[in-house]
């Protein structure tokens, strides 16, 4: 295993509320994402890197060992029940609410409920848990346009301020779970790199507590 400490992040909101967390942790970035093409950012620290992918594979890179640590939303974990991780640290950042919404006027539905989403693992487990069977269809992105044209009764999306749902006829109706960003760690990296990711882990604890 390298000695080098490699931590996943996807661009974006996760990122931008995470500097403060890892400069906290004396871990600064050479590189900015948005500018750079580079999916391995150099830091400060010359045997810490970082790595730039896609939300949904934070999970998949650090489980796998592609990573030591990684920052994912509870969203994007919810997705990954079954994932050998650690979670020791709510970062309380990138905070939102996982929500069912749906047409404001939407009237008596017939049928078998139709839900479109990208959460189709917390999708299928918040119905269950209502005793009530869907069908649901995946979808990768603008979410809020199935009802509106009629391929979904509803949707389950995370939801912020509420505006975008506002902005197309949609209303938030259940809440399904609270959402935040997490710290996660590789369970291999945590016994052979363990005082290193300790002391990481402190550092940001300590940082979330003077925030």
């Amino acid at each position: 295993m390298s000695d080098i400490l490699t931590l996943a992040l996807s661009k974006g909101r996760i990122f931008e509320e995470t500097l403060p967390l890892l400069k906290a942790a004396g871990i600064e970035p050479i590189d900015d994402p948005e500018t750079s093409r580079k999916l391995i950012l150099d830091t400060n620290q010359p045997d810490v890197r970082l790595i730039i992918v896609r939300a949904s594979d934070v999970p998949t890179y650090v489980e796998y060992g592609g990573a030591d640590l990684g920052i994912a939303g509870k969203d994007v974990l919810l997705e990954h029940p079954n994932a050998e991780l650690y979670e020791p640290v709510d970062l309380k950042i990138a905070c939102c609410k996982l929500m069912t919404a749906g047409k404001i006027d939407e009237g008596q539905i017939k049928g078998r409920l139709k839900v479109a989403t990208k959460f189709v693992e917390s999708t299928r487990r918040f119905y269950a848990s209502q005793g009530q069977q869907v069908d649901i269809i995946k979808l990768y992105g603008s979410m809020e346009l199935a009802p509106l044209v009629g391929l979904a009764d509803r949707i389950v999306d995370v939801v912020d301020t509420g505006n975008t749902l506002r902005a197309n006829g949609l209303v938030p109706m259940e809440h399904i779970a609270d959402i935040s960003s997490r710290l996660v760690v590789n369970k291999a990296s945590m016994k052979m790199k363990h005082a290193r990711i300790q002391i990481f882990i402190d550092r940001v604890r300590k940082a979330i507590e003077e925030q």
